[in-house]
This record gives structure tokens, C-alpha cells and sequence, in this order.
């Protein structure tokens, strides 16, 4: 009798594992982001109001997506509504980033980086628990938590990224082989003082924008109630919950935005990106990423506050209020096999499909909803290739939080440059599978065991999301 090779062996584990649990559900409906669906499918997709939100207040997302899309400027300025850019940088708006509110890309070749940046920090030596307690992570001195690798006139940029791809190659059961691209970074031509050998970075491509506000509408005890921190049901998968500081709140709260849910809701996500992106301050953030010794306090403002309380609520009803595009080919006997085996495999153990908005959510088109997004909204380790090595609050150097696939795939119908992971290193769906670990190696090891055909199923289920 011939042996199983351990790929085709992991995936009849998985499989005898599903078929005395719980079977997840298939999506039966259209409409992944409740009745705020759109049926819009073009580069324009990721960029429309929920489909069920009244006349009146179309307006207010109007004049939010206004100051989203809008370019700031240098102070002092004759637009004195959006002056106070800087000192330092990243880009001058959210649109920059978030293009066409769908995913940031790499930069390519000598090109500047721009909705692609590092996250830094060092690692916790108990010198200062009050920082670490609020802020999630210990400040460089002379760069702070992230690098800008831009500046106004007069600033200098902190530093140049450089991003490099070595590539390697993963052979699946059937003899296919996959390149997948290693990105190494480094830090060029730092202006600020020699970088700290202990120095952690973590790459961040900015994530899309689409139903942010269904997420934050889903009760926290839900999500809570979901993780498994020991893996007490034996699956191998041990989703936690970020606790992380709350600066509306004034104390500690359920994590549930950024890669590694590191902010507790859109408005403080918004306005910390204002500040460590764009170096604009705000009533809720009112200092930006720019350390004492960098001189940043002698440069021109917009105002104290130069991002004023009207315009971070504009914008963060516009962020809260991006509708999700509709399923498509629900009935493709492909996409529906492909859904199946998405399930059996395990990958819907952290994507989790199904999720309900609160009935009493603050706003009438968030609440109520049942959502499809495919995210448990929790952290998981994903193994040592796609390792940060950077904490950030409760989440470790090796944990991500699951993102949502809704809206998938259209990313690069959205922005043809697009790509996946946390930093875009994976070009295709294909590549994004095959670097997970850790919690969902045994899913990766599934895949790679699947004949061609069923292979080709689960990425056509993928781009119906």
C-alpha cells in the first residue's frame, strides 16, 4: 500500500476534524455586507455609500469623502480648512494611501514608498509601563513609532526605505510550483541618529476601507466569546483578543482595527493615521509621530487643532459608512465547490463567514445587519514566514489579526498594483495561501495537497467575495 504524502495526510485530518464539528455556513446571500450592499464591480467598487443610507446623510459622506480624497497643505496656507501638513510624512492625504479606498501597494524599484510604511519600536525593557500601557509600544528615540519618509520644507525625511524581494519557490503535492516573493527592508540614510540595533519594524500596506463601520457594529462580546486563547475544542487554532488603550474611553477596550487590531474603533484609527501619516493633530491625538529632538515644534502649524473636531467626524462617518460590494456567481458549481472546500480545509476557522451587527448599533444602517466578511476579527499566530517580530499591546511578533476577505476579489480590479498580506508581498491570491503558518499550516498543507481542479475552485470562490 502506498504512504499518503504528509500534505494529503494533514488535509484527511482536517477533513475527519470537520466532520464531527460544526459544519461553517456557506453564504447563501449576495449582500456580504447586509442591506448596505452595492452592486458595483468596476475600479470604483470600494468607493460607495452603504446602499441603505438615508438622502441626508449621503451629504455628510460626501463632504467626509471630500477631506479623505483632498490633499493638505504646508502652513501657513490661504485653505486654512486643510493646512498644517507635516512636518514629517508619509503622503499629504487618506486617498494617498488608501487608493481609491482599497489597498496600498509596494513600492516598486527606487520609488518612494507611499501606502507602504514601517512601523518601529524597541523592545520592552520595563523602563516606562505608563508608554507601553497606552501607546502599545516603546518609542525610538529620534523616530518614534513609525518612519516618515517624507518631510515639508525645511524638514528633513527621517529616512529612505528600501524594499528588496529575494524569491523562492514551493512545490505542491501534484509537482506545480509557486515563486513566492521575500521582501527584505532596510533603512537608508537615516537623518535623525544612527538606528538602535535593537530596532523592530513591522511593514504595513494600508488596508481597504470597505465596511469598517459593520465591523465596529459587531458586539464585542461576540467577537470576545469567540477566542480560544489555550485551544480548549483541540483545533489548533487559537484566536485572542487585543486589548489595547481606548483614548475616547480614557481606558483599556477590545482591540479591532489595524493588521494587528491595535485601535479600539474608526475614529481613533482615523486620527491616528492624520497624525503619524500626514503630521496632523486633532482634539482626540493631539501630538503627532515627531520626537522632542527632531525639532518638529519649530516649524509653521494649521492650529491647535490643525484637523478640527468637524472635519474628524466628517471623516469618520465617511470611513464608517463605505459599503461592501455584492457576491458574485453564487451560483457557479465552481465557486460553490471552492466554498466548501474553503470550510473543509479549516480556513474558516479564523475567516469566520457569518457575523451579526448589534440590533441597538448607533447608527439605523448598521444595525441589525448580517454580515459575510470572513474575519473573526481576532489574532492568530501565522508562523515564523510572515513573522513581524514586533509586539504591539497583546499581540506578539507573530500574530496578525485575521482581515476580511469581503471585497477580495475586486482588490485589483480596485488597484491593478494591489497585493495581499500585510505588506503586499503576495501577488495572487495562490501566494497570500501559501505563506500562512502557524495556526493555518495545516489548512496551507491542505492546499498544497488538493488536485489542480479543486485548487483552481478555491481562488474562484475567493474572487466572487
Amino acid at each position: 500500500m502506498s504512504r499518503l504524502s504528509p500534505s494529503l495526510a494533514a488535509l484527511l485530518l482536517v477533513l475527519a476534524g470537520h466532520a464531527t464539528a460544526a459544519a461553517p455556513p456557506v453564504q447563501d446571500t449576495p449582500d456580504s455586507g447586509g442591506q448596505g450592499s452595492v452592486a458595483q464591480f468596476d475600479h470604483n467598487a470600494y468607493s460607495l455609500p452603504l446602499d441603505n443610507l438615508s438622502m441626508t446623510k449621503r451629504l455628510d459622506f460626501s463632504v467626509g469623502n471630500s477631506f479623505f480624497r483632498n490633499p493638505w497643505v504646508e502652513a501657513p496656507a490661504s485653505t486654512e480648512a486643510r493646512d498644517g501638513l507635516g512636518p514629517l510624512i508619509n503622503t499629504n492625504s487618506c486617498q494617498g494611501c488608501h487608493i481609491k479606498d482599497g489597498r496600498g501597494h509596494p513600492p516598486r524599484g527606487d520609488e518612494r514608498a507611499v501606502s507602504l510604511f514601517l512601523r518601529l519600536s524597541l523592545p520592552d525593557d520595563g523602563s516606562d509601563p505608563e508608554t507601553l500601557h497606552r501607546v502599545g509600544v516603546r518609542p525610538v528615540p529620534g523616530y518614534g513609532t513609525q518612519l516618515q519618509n517624507a518631510a515639508i520644507t525645511g524638514m528633513q525625511a527621517e529616512a529612505r526605505m528600501q524594499l528588496t524581494y529575494d524569491e523562492r519557490t514551493v512545490t505542491l503535492d501534484d509537482g506545480t510550483e509557486v515563486a513566492l516573493r521575500v521582501p527584505e527592508y532596510r533603512i537608508l540614510e537615516p537623518a535623525y541618529g544612527p538606528q538602535p540595533d535593537t530596532l523592530l519594524t513591522s511593514p504595513r500596506v494600508a488596508p481597504p476601507m470597505i465596511g469598517l463601520g459593520l465591523l465596529e457594529a459587531i458586539p464585542a462580546a461576540r467577537i470576545e466569546a469567540a477566542a480560544d486563547p489555550e485551544d480548549t475544542d483541540g483545533d489548533g487554532i487559537s484566536g485572542r483578543v487585543n486589548r489595547v488603550w481606548d483614548e475616547r474611553r480614557g481606558e483599556t477596550a477590545l482591540g479591532r482595527f489595524g493588521w494587528k487590531a491595535g485601535q479600539p474603533s474608526i475614529e481613533q484609527q482615523n486620527l491616528h493615521a492624520f497624525a503619524g501619516d500626514m503630521g496632523l493633530t486633532s482634539t482626540l491625538v493631539p501630538h503627532t509621530d515627531c520626537m522632542p529632538e527632531q525639532g518638529c515644534k519649530d516649524t509653521p502649524d494649521g492650529g491647535t487643532p490643525e484637523v478640527s473636531d468637524e472635519i474628524a467626524d466628517f471623516v469618520t462617518f465617511y470611513a464608517s459608512s463605505l459599503a461592501v460590494p455584492q457576491r458574485r456567481r453564487l451560483d457557479d458549481p465552481a465557486v460553490r465547490a471552492g466554498a466548501e472546500t474553503f470550510n473543509a480545509l479549516g480556513c474558516a476557522g479564523c475567516h469566520t463567514p457569518r457575523q451579526q451587527t448589534a440590533e441597538d448599533a448607533a447608527r439605523p444602517a448598521l444595525a441589525g445587519q448580517t454580515l459575510w466578511p470572513y474575519t473573526d476579527l481576532l489574532l492568530h499566530d501565522m508562523g515564523e514566514a510572515l513573522a513581524d517580530g514586533r509586539p504591539e499591546f497583546e499581540a506578539s511578533g507573530r500574530e496578525w489579526r485575521t482581515p476580511p476577505l469581503w471585497g477580495i476579489g475586486l482588490a485589483q480590479a480596485v488597484n491593478p498594483r494591489a497585493g495581499f498580506l500585510h505588506d503586499g508581498r503576495a501577488r495572487s491570491l495562490e501566494e497570500a495561501i501559501l505563506w500562512h503558518g502557524g495556526e493555518a499550516e495545516p489548512a496551507t498543507d491542505g492546499y498544497k495537497a488538493l488536485p489542480s481542479t479543486q485548487r483552481e475552485h478555491l481562488i474562484r470562490f475567493l474572487e466572487s467575495l
